[in-house]
């Protein structure tokens, strides 16, 4: 069989970065295996549907740089691809589990079911269906059932669930899997208003869409045995499953909101590059067996295997994905990301500046912050002269006799043939060494008049990039005004 495998989120909302995890590992094995990775979209439960919410994570897996084969974008030979356009299937197959007796119709109503788990918390027992008491088709019999459907009554469908035995099922992250029959709940497959839920469309769905492999989180590990009892009462064969590690806080809790960004808009409106968030991402909960951290996307395809992913949850360790997009900033030719820069520079008040002015920038930046977005405030005084400066730094580098080691410095960066930062930084030296004083009663110095901060890139590229005249305004501007 060729591998088919399928992203099938529901569309409540953005997309989650453990669903863009989820699609990722998704599109890595398809890819590595030369098969095909499917976007189905489960709307079944119409009261969670948000309207954008399709589009939305559509487009973030296409800025994350990766596209399905086929899609409801796409189409394909095993649409539609919205469930919500496949009810007429589902309740053909559910009719089939009624037949064979792999399901029933129930009766009951939400005060029916509240009381019946209320008497099973009294008497300490968990909440599951009890197909013994309550109203449904083996409790009524099967001329009062075929009246209430005549009569048209609410009901559902349900799977029935072997009293005794075991559930097995071999998952490719973690071994085999058993569960006792005894503790799997009677699950509702469609619903009083005709839709489906995920189990029941689920199993349908990746079964006549010839899907391979469920590569999906371990959150969805305990629905697994209906989903097998599913496929025999079908008589089909099971996909292969892999159930992948959650996302974990550095607490080890699962990842929310409340402790931070948790999707993927929240970290491209936070200035990650695709590629950053794609290869941290890629890492957690998955071991290349490798030394190397930074991998391209073909890398990552050619290097993806199912085997060695982590059967523990992940850390989404924030520091660790701000360093991954600092060497991603690094890798770039900064004539590349000027562009983007000046896109970021049109929200700020400066001065307006050119592509290759943009990238001088960035080259001389990009070593000392995270993310491209750091530059209009990290490197303010790059476009606009400082209107205040540190009054630490100030305090500890401007004393009585600076004043007169620096007017000097004037007449000499005048008369340079050459405003480079090695002949910036030649002229200074021989300065300082004709003076008998120390390159740092210059530099600091220097660095507040042009500046204002006290970090920043080297003093010399800055004042190449600068300019002459911009460098010779700030200083004299700083003199008259500082005795």
């Amino acid at each position: 069989m060729s591998v088919r495998v399928r992203f099938a989120p529901s569309p409540t909302g953005f997309l989650h970065v453990g669903g863009l995890r989820t699609a990722l590992y998704n599109y890595l094995f398809a890819r590595h295996n030369g098969g095909k990775c499917i976007l189905r979209i489960e709307d079944t439960d119409q009261t969670r549907y948000v309207e954008s919410a399709e589009t939305a994570l559509i487009e973030a897996c296409r800025w994350a740089g990766f596209e399905f084969d086929e899609s409801p974008e796409k189409g394909g030979e095993f649409g539609p691809y919205r469930q919500s356009e496949r009810t007429d299937t589902y309740k053909k197959y559910s009719k089939i589990l009624l037949e064979n007796g792999s399901a029933y119709y129930a009766f009951d109503t939400s005060e029916d079911l509240d009381k019946m788990r209320e008497r099973q918390q009294k008497s300490g027992l968990a909440p599951k269906y009890d197909r013994s008491i309550m109203r449904n088709q083996y409790t009524l019999g099967e001329d009062e059932t075929a009246r209430l459907i005549a009569t048209d009554e609410p009901r559902v469908v349900r799977l029935k669930v072997p009293i005794t035995g075991d559930i097995r099922f071999s998952d490719i992250v973690r071994g085999e899997v058993v569960f006792a029959a005894r503790d799997i709940d009677d699950q509702i497959l469609l619903k009083s208003d005709g839709y489906p839920t995920y189990h029941l469309a689920n199993v349908v769905d990746d079964h006549l869409m010839e899907i391979s492999h469920v590569i999906r989180a371990e959150e969805w590990l305990p629905s697994t045995p209906k989903h097998v009892l599913l496929y025999q009462a079908f008589g089909w064969e099971s996909p292969k499953f892999a159930h992948v590690p959650l996302l974990l806080n550095p607490d080890k809790t699962k990842m929310s909101k409340r402790h931070g960004d948790v999707f993927v808009d929240d970290f491209k409106n936070k200035g990650f590059f695709p590629e950053a968030l794609v290869n941290f991402v890629a890492l957690c909960g998955w071991n290349p067996s490798s030394e190397r951290e930074i991998y391209s996307m073909n890398e990552l395809i050619e290097h993806f295997a199912l085997e060695k992913v982590n059967k523990a949850g992940a850390i989404f360790d924030y520091k660790k994905l701000e360093w991954m997009n600092s060497q991603y900033l690094r890798s770039y030719e900064p004539i590349e990301l000027a562009p983007e820069l000046l896109k970021i520079l049109d929200s700020y008040a400066y001065p307006k500046v050119g592509v290759e002015y943009a990238a001088q920038v960035i080259g001389l930046l990009r070593e000392r912050i995270n993310f491209l977005h750091d530059i209009p405030t990290f490197g303010d005084y790059m476009f606009t002269r400082p209107l205040a400066f540190d009054d630490e730094y100030k305090s500890k580098h401007w004393k009585p006799e600076t004043k007169a080691n620096i007017t000097p410095l004037l007449e000499i960066f005048t008369s340079l043939q050459e405003f480079s930062h090695q002949a910036l930084h030649d002229v200074v030296q021989e300065y300082v060494a004709s003076k008998q004083m120390a390159l740092k009663l210059i530099i600091h110095p220097l660095r507040l008049m042009i500046t204002g901060k006290q970090v920043g890139a080297g003093m010399f590229e800055t004042m190449s990039i600068l300019g002459r005249e911009e460098v010779l305004a700030r200083m004299k501007s700083f003199l008259e005004n500082n005795p």
